[in-house]
């Protein structure tokens, strides 16, 4: 309601209505009795029902019934033959004003040109011939009520049958006879169906499946009501539209959008932009009254009556000059109605910039290059703001979309007060308890039937509340939640789960600071002296691999790929890898290493942080301020510091990385083979049978890493010598297998008493399994997620029995 934008819209408005692109039109709108206002597509909650259901309705004490169609019969004029016709909202037949059949049905051919008679009233309704009629829907005919039917409407306008209003704003019902006169609209449906069931003419009542429009507003069941509103033709501004984005001008981001997109494109409606409102921008139009006997009075629908204006004198002196009078001989009438907030919000790109006036603002920030929104709105406003920027500025107000997804809870449902599933942002930052959620419930309006089942469902998702998860680990979470592509279900553990990352990043970097010391100078940037470890150059190369897969994906806006990215950097391969490596290292007195590895750590640290700082800007800046600075005249704070590009950090060894991905694999192997034989405490010496020379050449260099990240006490690499007898073994790959010796750490006969033990308890399910799945009737009788089920604990089984085989055996050997 700024004084700038609501000039903006003023001058929209008028230079539109005097183009002809906004015009008066008397149509079906979607229509709030509670509101007392007309309401966009986007308010409307489509509500899917099976069958027969109960729903409260505002203003109803008693719930009201929908779901069902009731049929009953017309009767032809001057015969006793009569027309069946089913309908879910028996009070609309009041309005009827024709039957509609289809022109090919055999049923109906003596029946064309004839009328069928209105019991309650003396009103006599054509038998019209419309091919939208389904023959095979029902008995084939249908009542059309075109004041308050969408379909019923178009069939009025091209048969011209009489449009007849039965209802008022407030769903009371009016142009009908007694009884019903005054009546609410629910309640002349229980008074309706109990008297044509007393004229004899009600036929039968079942289940239909059906949608129920609800207002999201004001929970009231929204109703069609011809209204004269205020309209803006789309079908010209929808075509360029379409071909900004076909042509490549405007990009839509993710493109599966694309479809929808064009979908609304091609099939535009007119836009009701009048809404019945105390508040918002009210219409600069007046309606024109002239005091003078040759000029007739007006329709409200007729739009040589209305015209637009910045000010009343402005259209007093329009109305005069159309009307060919004096000034003082018009009388205006300004519509009392306000715009559609889409209306205005579409205009935001430039009005904010001053538009209609020429300014420095807008010629320099208009058009933008960007918008972020919900995929939800991408019609109602990122189409609106495309068709008004196009046609006012003769420009697009921005060159890509970047689209995001709806959040809903964990089980994918749309977040809702009544399922007591809404997640305020805040409490999964601050943490909050069951007992908190509970107290949220009160201050909203749910009867106590819906607040026992939010509390249900609020102690079913958190029973023990939402815990303290921090803004970063949120925002994390929703960037790397966004590959969900359209909907996002958020599961609050999964955000825990982030925050345990913050915490690594917290103590690992705590760790990297005590390794640095206190008087470690950093180099004044980031490069190879030429000395550094294989470790070393393999955690560069893959900090480069890091910043690489950022750099994709920020142009891409693939940020589940950079979330990925930064967070298997930092957790996989800094932590879990390079900082373990280094723990010797720090504890030698190689001074030169130490040297070497103090820069390297500090690189990736410095470069770790900035890569996550737009994601966990919180937990990177306190870090950062850690850390000593490259030069004086540093930045002071990460988030202006430059980000990470791949010219800077160019050190990727795609041969180093592929050779410690082979390492790591042994290391997996040895840890495995350590957790199976319990060793969680003994270090075991570990032998390494390679393939060829080859690999044994490869390997051995990287034995010390072997050592200190398997926890071995030593390890030796063999080609053709014969391993030891008393080592478990494991296939690390085709060119390695891992052989742990046991011997002498290990009670080998009390291990195979408990694997034989295992052994016999493992195949005692196999064949339980097997035995199930045999039976004759099994495939047919048993739900298939079953069947998958016994078909995966089987295989698990077969392999658990095949690995507690070969440690009996080896176990064996050891006796």
């Amino acid at each position: 309601m700024d004084s700038k934008l609501s000039y903006a819209v003023e001058e929209a408005f008028i230079r539109l209505h005097e183009e002809g692109v906004i015009y008066r039109s008397k149509r079906l709108v979607n229509w709030s009795c509670t509101l007392n206002s007309a309401i966009s597509d986007i308010e409307v909650d489509k509500k899917e029902l099976t069958g027969r259901t109960l729903l409260p309705v505002p203003g109803y004490t008693d719930k009201v019934e929908f779901g069902v169609l009731v049929s009953f019969a017309y009767k032809i004029e001057g015969s006793d033959e009569e027309v069946v016709v089913a309908t879910t909202r028996i009070e609309t037949m009041l309005g009827d004003t024709a039957v509609a059949v289809h022109p090919q049905d055999p049923r109906y051919q003596h029946l064309h040109g004839k009328y069928v008679v209105h019991p309650f009233c003396d009103r006599k309704m054509q038998i019209v011939l419309d091919e939208f009629v389904d023959m095979n829907f029902g008995t084939g005919a249908v009542k059309i009520t075109p004041a308050h039917d969408p379909n019923d409407y178009e069939v009025g306008l091209r048969h011209g049958l009489d449009f007849i209003n039965i209802m008022d704003d407030n769903g009371f019902l009016i142009n009908v006879p007694e009884p019903f006169l005054g009546m609410k609209r629910f309640d002349a449906r229980n008074a309706v169906l109990e008297a044509i069931k007393q004229k004899g003419l009600f036929k039968e009542i079942k289940d239909n499946p059906m949608v129920v429009p609800v207002c999201s507003r004001s929970k009231d069941i929204v109703e069609p009501l011809l209204k004269p509103q205020w309209y803006v033709r789309c079908s010209e501004m929808a075509r360029e539209a379409a071909e900004a984005v076909s042509t490549g001008k405007l990009k839509i981001i993710p493109d599966f959008h694309l479809k929808t997109w064009f979908n609304w494109m091609d099939n535009i409606r007119d836009w009701c932009i009048s809404r019945q409102l105390w508040w918002g921008h009210r219409i600069p139009a007046y309606f024109v009254t002239v005091d003078d006997p040759s000029v007739p009075p007006g329709e409200d629908t007729d739009g040589k009556y209305w015209v637009s204006g910045r000010s009343e004198e402005e259209a007093r002196q329009k109305a005069a000059k159309s009307f060919n009078v004096l000034p003082e001989k018009v009388l205006l009438r300004q519509d009392e109605d306000v715009l559609d907030t889409w209306f205005s919000s579409g205009l935001f790109p430039f009005s904010i910039f001053g538009w209609p006036n020429e300014n420095e603002d807008l010629q320099v920030f208009y058009p933008g290059t960007l918008l972020e929104t919900g995929h939800d709105i991408l019609f109602f406003w990122v189409a609106r703001m495309v068709m008004m920027g196009l046609k006012l500025t003769g420009k697009l107000p921005f060159k890509e979309v970047y689209l995001h997804a709806v959040v809903r809870d964990a089980h994918g449902r749309k977040m809702s007060k009544s399922l007591g599933n809404v997640i305020d942002p805040l409490d999964v930052v601050n943490g909050i308890s069951l007992e908190g959620l509970h107290a949220q419930l009160l201050e909203s309006n749910l009867d106590p039937v819906e607040m026992e089942r939010a509390k249900d469902g609020q102690k079913s998702d958190y029973p023990n509340g939402i815990p303290e998860c921090g803004t970063d680990a949120l925002r994390f979470a929703l960037c790397a939640y966004t590959a969900q592509g359209r909907d996002i279900n958020l599961d609050v553990n999964r955000i825990l789960g982030y925050r345990f990352f913050c915490n690594k990043l917290w103590n690992a970097t705590k760790f990297a600071i005590r390794g640095l010391g206190e008087n470690f100078a950093p180099q004044n940037r980031a490069q190879l002296s030429g000395q550094e470890s294989l470790v070393d150059r393999w955690i560069l190369s893959r900090l480069c691999c890091a910043v690489e897969a950022c750099d994709v994906g920020f142009k891409n806006y693939d940020f589940p790929g950079i979330t990925t990215a930064i967070y298997n950097f930092w957790l996989y391969e800094l932590c879990d890898v390079y900082l373990e490596c280094l723990k010797p290292v720090f504890s030698s007195s190689d001074e030169a290493a130490i040297q070497v590895a103090q820069e390297t750590l500090y690189t990736c640290l410095d470069a770790g942080l900035r890569l996550l700082s737009p994601f966990m800007p919180f937990v990177t800046e306190e870090l950062f301020q850690r850390l000593p600075r490259r030069s004086a005249d540093a930045p002071p704070s990460v988030c202006v510091t430059s980000y990470p590009d791949i010219t800077e950090y160019c050190w990727q060894n795609e041969e180093l990385n592929r050779n410690m991905e082979f390492i790591m694999s042994i290391v997996r192997t040895i840890r495995s083979l350590r957790a199976d034989y319990n060793l969680t405490k003994t270090k075991a010496d570990c032998y390494l049978k390679c393939l060829d020379t080859e690999t044994a050449a490869m390997v051995t260099q990287y034995t010390t890493y072997i050592q200190t990240l398997s926890s071995s006490k030593s390890v030796v690499v063999l080609v053709t010598e014969e391993v030891p007898e008393g080592c478990a073994v494991a296939i690390a790959s085709d060119k390695c297998t891992v052989n742990l010796m046991l011997k002498g750490l290990i009670d080998a006969e009390k291990e195979v008493a408990k694997l034989t033990s295992k052994q016999s308890e493992v195949q005692k399910v196999i064949s339980k399994l097997r035995e199930k799945m045999s039976n004759p009737d099994y495939v047919n009788k048993v739900p298939p997620n079953i069947q998958e089920s016994d078909a995966e604990k089987l295989k698990q089984s077969e392999t658990e029995l095949q690995k507690t085989e070969e440690a009996i055996e080896n176990f064996m050997k050891m006796l």
